[in-house]
């Protein structure tokens, strides 16, 4: 059976060599590889070497070599086929049906590597032509030396509609393959493709093999629609699974033992010039799951380099979302911010290397800027706040997957939330400390008070335990529905409300992904990429394969909420929104607080603690009430405008 070499790529890219090994051989961390007992030999001291940035095995005891497919065939005794099907299997790689077809298809790929070849030429010809003197001018004024231009494979794309067109039609290279390797716009409405870049100054966008997939252009014109323009996804190309400079910076970040993700293609070109080779930057868009895995291909902990205004710590905090749920002990982030005002170009202009060294050497552990973010949330300063805050937190540490990393960073929140609010607590009586073990549950940052009056435990009954109060739900919530339905609706709120829905505790996997997704098209509008506009919205969404996820969202909405939405005119759309988001703000509140009174009373089933439960169920219902007395009053919306 035959493979592709790009599907073998994947299959590596996904899986270190560690976690193959890993299986079979005891490793421990040795510098920036890991050691362990020859699999192949009987020994006492170790001689086997694995490095996940280079992607190989080396057995000094046997002088065995190899990746992770032929280390499964050496172990395992498994054939090649049989190797690669068990660890796409591991990887969560679909293979193809290896047909005539798909040998068509990976031969019309290598004709797109070359089609791609053949317009990097073009456009480093331009640059050095009669037409290409404004981008010199350009480059040149950002201190970019033509020995930069070429190791970077800097070029231009002249302004005229079919230059490039014309000049690979020259070279027998088809309209269909220009179209599929996204060099010409097309469409129903489009007589004649045209090139899609023009009058912009070229970044070429290399695989791990540092083969030419894309390119990136800047504008020169002030006025253009876009600074920034991106190739689209192709067979070759998708922007959310490849790093920027990626095929240089693995080895310098192997070297180095760190690597460093910045904003932009101008950014990494900056570092290098500075001595930061390791230098890479996502394409345009927030991190991604698949970007994040590269970087911890190339490094355990990754500093991600931002600018300090507002957007680059919301950037900074989207990073943190994606992170949580792929942690593992000894795979983290750092966060390096800029000064405000300053990108790595402007700094290694008035610094020199020492100045991007000492931004770099203050990089935030991900815990740090994790704390950060909760605090910004909204002020602290009443019982009511500082529970949000503290049920905030725990929320959002769910998601992390490794149950001991999970309860370090518990107790991390611990220690720095028994500091922040000591304050508050140090004058606390008895009947303060009582009520705080009530409310804290598990925390155990109170003792029992001695002397208390506590009658003999009352148990619940197994009626009790079925009614609500104890429920669990895996049913999308109507309210979430509806703020994610009238942020699809208008998403040109996105801007004002970013940071809003950004720290908002989603409940369903499925509202939780199309929160995130609709954060990463904001980022894309943002840099001009695509409208901020519904349709362009609802694009992104299928593209991203959430459309059944949305389906399920519309499905959740209450019948009054389907009026509300329907509603384009006489609703008050705006204050529809902000008081679904503030009344789930506070419902998420007091569940948490409901769940941790419930693990109270499972270890103390006493009488104040089951009152602590009936009390806040009673609040819940009384939320739930004010919410359908709103819908009544406004004949089944919230405010309207007539």
């Amino acid at each position: 059976m035959k493979f592709t070499p790009s599907i073998l790529d994947e299959i590596r890219a996904r899986l270190p060599v560690s976690s193959v090994v890993g299986r079979r051989v005891k490793l421990t961390k040795a510098g920036r590889e890991f050691k362990g007992l020859s699999p192949f030999n009987a020994e006492k001291s170790p001689s086997f070497f694995v490095n996940d940035q280079k992607g190989f095995y080396h057995d000094f005891s046997s002088g065995k070599h190899g990746d992770i497919f032929s280390f499964v065939m050496e172990t395992e005794g498994l054939g090649f086929a049989e190797a690669v099907e068990r660890l796409a299997a591991d990887a969560g790689v679909a293979l193809p049906k290896v047909s005539a077809e798909a040998e068509r298809q990976e031969e019309r790929a290598k004709g797109l590597v070359d089609v791609m070849a053949l317009a990097q030429a073009f456009f480093q010809a331009a640059l050095k032509g009669a037409g290409g003197g404004k981008a010199r001018t350009y480059l040149e004024g950002r201190g970019l030396s033509r020995d930069v231009w070429a190791e970077f494979g800097l070029g231009f794309a002249p302004a005229e509609r079919f230059a490039l067109r014309d000049h690979l039609a020259g070279k027998g290279v088809s309209s269909e393959l220009m179209i599929e390797a996204g060099l010409l716009v097309h469409g129903e409405e489009i007589a004649v493709p045209y090139d899609r870049f023009r009058d912009r100054v070229m970044f070429p966008i290399h695989d791990v093999r540092g083969r030419v997939i894309a390119f990136g252009g800047r504008a020169m014109a002030k006025d253009a629609q876009a600074k920034y323009l991106n190739s689209p996804d192709t067979p070759l190309f998708q922007k959310g699974r490849v790093l920027y400079n990626h095929h240089r910076a693995r080895k310098l970040a192997h070297d180095k033992g760190t690597v460093v993700a910045v904003e932009g293609y101008v950014d990494v070109i900056a570092m290098s010039r500075a001595g930061f080779g390791n230098a890479v930057a996502p394409l345009g868009t927030a991190l991604t799951e698949d970007q994040l895995g590269l970087l911890w291909r190339m490094a355990d902990e990754p500093i991600l380099c931002f600018d300090g205004d507002k957007a680059g710590r919301r950037a900074a905090y989207r990073a943190i979302d994606v992170a949580l749920p792929f942690l593992q002990p000894g795979k983290s982030l750092r966060f390096a911010l800029l000064p405000e005002g300053q990108d790595p170009d402007d700094l290694y202009k008035n610094g020199g290397s020492g100045a991007i060294e000492a931004v770099l050497e203050r990089a935030m552990p991900l815990v740090d800027v994790f704390w950060s973010r909760g605090l910004e949330a909204g002020p602290v300063d009443t019982p009511e706040r500082r529970a949000a805050f503290e049920k905030r937190m725990r929320e959002q540490l769910q998601s992390i997957p490794d149950e001991n990393l999970r309860r370090y960073y518990r107790e991390d929140m611990d220690r720095r939330l028994v500091a922040l609010f000591q304050p508050q607590r140090a004058g606390a009586g008895a009947r303060g400390g009582q009520q705080a073990r009530y409310a804290k549950g598990n925390t155990r940052w109170q003792k029992p008070v001695e002397g208390a009056s506590i009658r003999e435990a009352i148990r619940p009954s197994e009626n009790l335990v079925r009614t609500a109060i104890f429920a669990r739900t895996g049913t999308i919530s109507a309210r979430e529905a509806l703020i994610l339905i009238e942020f699809m609706r208008e998403p040109e709120r996105l801007p004002r409300l970013a940071d809003e829905l950004a720290l908002m505790s989603f409940t369903h996997a499925d509202t939780r992904g199309v929160s995130r997704a609709m954060l990463d098209f904001l980022a894309i509008a943002e840099a001009g990429e695509v409208p901020l506009e519904a349709e362009a919205l609802k694009g992104e969404l299928e593209r991203r394969g959430l459309q059944a996820a949305v389906e399920r969202i519309e499905a959740a909405l209450r019948p009054g909420d389907r009026l509300i939405v329907s509603e384009p005119k006489k609703i008050d759309h705006d204050s529809v929104l902000r008081q679904a988001m503030t009344l789930h703000r506070r419902a998420l509140t007091l569940n948490t607080e409901l769940r941790a009174a419930e693990r109270a009373f499972s270890e103390d089933a006493s009488e104040a603690n089951f009152t602590l439960l009936a009390d806040l169920k009673a609040q819940i219902l009384a939320l739930d009430g004010t919410e359908a007395e709103i819908e009544r009053e406004s004949g089944f919306g919230l405010p309207m405008t007539l």
